[in-house]
């Protein structure tokens, strides 16, 4: 018998069923550009959008919008390219208690956990997430559906299983243990079969070299993007040693700055560059420690119905009972002596010549899917004090560098697929209004308008 909770996916299906097919031919007028390139913004821009593509880019004075076109108005808004997550956990929902999460929704993850997540990031401004960790046939059912848009969602470049050398026995559905070369090249192989786009390492310190090693090799062979947890210095020394294109958060705990050697191996990746095989990239997913002090401070920021949406009642309690009482959580017994050497940690970063990625492992206690992304670009520049233009390309312009599909995403221009967002107001001045998005549309689809989801507008 299906359970309940089926009914909540049909209801959200079901509200955004009105918009599916989108206007076939649409045009936004009079907002300020911001394209995805670094450029100057653009003032009364119009941007004329057939089907999922955009057609051309202008601005009132030289791009006449035909007659044809139906008009959406975006004056006084900043235009930008939809955001990307990159590094989420749809399988995740801001429960504190990991292996009594597994224990109870390892069999509500396709059909509830994971769209509730994916329809989350989407109203928040967010069109493309790499989804970094979650059990193989939850992932394959999710991306699969949301490719066909049978359920709204970001586009998803998702991992599969991490890769590791141990694996406790309640992580096995979304850990897999390596134990060999042969076994490290099938696991990968399992994950290329599958429609993953990213192999994610963790612990590979703990692996014996020549594992990780073909774990990468194999990756890149299938055109895989590999991306690695950097925790503790020898993460990120054997991922520089094996080749992995992407390290994942800031780590070294409370350390005060990265050891000399690994900022020297840094600056020799980053100067080959192209010959190495592009950037190499790091998601310092940092803002959560931000977000901790406020809720600790404000508990009732934990009422907010965004992170509520696709779920069924009873998983919104026992999430909400899991963190009635933010500061007494051990997930986050350290943040006070961590925040202080981040700043630290992101110039090192900086100098060294890493390209970073705004992700922030939404899903992890407290960190809702709805709420992170923003608040990462506004840490990033707020608070590191990096340049806001740097930070937004960091948001939309690189991650689909990385992921291979600048071709179609990351830019409003010219025949790139139309992954736009609007939001009232100068983000450039004040990055923090992206925590309200006004418009989303995805592939030339509106799923949020005049700030509310499309099911509302009329």
């Amino acid at each position: 018998m299906p359970r309940l909770f089926t009914l909540t996916a049909l209801l959200v299906l079901a509200m955004f069923a009105p918009y599916a097919q989108g206007q076939e031919r649409t045009a936004l007028v009079g907002g300020r550009l911001i394209d995805g390139f670094g450029h100057a913004p653009i003032n009364d821009s119009v941007i004329l959008i057939y089907g999922d593509t955009i057609l051309d880019v202008g601005t009132v004075d030289t791009l006449p919008v035909p007659e044809s076109y139906a008009i959406v108005s975006t004056e006084g808004m900043d235009v930008l390219p939809g955001l990307w997550e990159s590094h989420a956990h749809l399988m995740l929902a801001g429960h504190a208690d990991y292996p009594h999460w597994d224990a109870t929704y390892a069999d509500r993850l396709a059909d509830e956990i994971m769209p509730a997540s994916a329809v989350q990031l989407l109203l928040a401004g967010v069109t493309s997430a790499r989804d970094l960790g979650a059990p193989l046939d939850a992932s394959q059912s999710v991306k699969a559906r949301v490719d066909s848009g049978e359920i709204p969602g970001p586009r998803l470049y998702m991992s599969g299983p991490f890769l590791q050398a141990q694996v406790e026995e309640w992580e096995s559905a979304f850990r897999w243990e390596v134990t060999s070369v042969a076994d490290a090249r099938q696991k990968v192989a399992a994950l290329d079969d599958a429609g993953m786009a990213i192999v994610k390492l963790v612990d590979q310190d703990k692996l014996p070299r020549d594992v990780a090693a073909a774990i990468v090799d194999e990756a890149h062979a299938r055109g895989m993007k590999v991306v690695a947890h950097s925790h503790r210095p020898d993460e990120i020394r054997v991922g520089l040693e094996i080749g992995v294109d992407n390290f994942e958060h800031t780590g070294l705990t409370t350390a005060p700055e990265y050891p000399p050697d690994i900022i020297t191996a840094l600056r020799e990746r980053t100067a080959t560059g192209r010959v190495a095989g592009g950037p190499l990239y790091w998601t310092p997913t940092v803002e959560g420690l931000w977000n901790f002090d406020r809720l600790v401070a404000n508990p009732e920021k934990l009422d907010d119905d965004c992170w509520k949406r696709g779920l069924e009642e009873d998983t919104i309690a026992d999430i909400s009972g899991s963190i009635a009482n933010p500061g007494q959580l051990g997930y986050t017994r350290l943040t006070p002596l961590r925040k202080p050497t981040l700043k630290r940690k992101i110039a090192q970063l900086r100098e060294a010549g890493v390209v970073f990625l705004v992700g922030t492992d939404s899903g992890i206690p407290m960190k809702f899917h709805c709420q992170s992304t923003w608040n990462e670009l506004d840490v990033l520049v707020r608070v590191m004090e990096l340049p806001v233009m740097d930070v937004i390309r960091s948001a939309v312009y690189w991650p689909a560098v990385m992921m291979g599909v600048d071709d179609e995403f990351g830019t409003i221009s010219a025949g790139k697929k139309a992954d736009i967002i609007a939001v009232r107001g100068d983000v450039l001045e004040y990055i923090n209004l992206l925590q309200d998005v006004d418009f989303v549309m995805k592939g030339g689809v509106v799923y949020k308008a005049e700030g509310r989801p499309a099911e509302t507008v009329q």
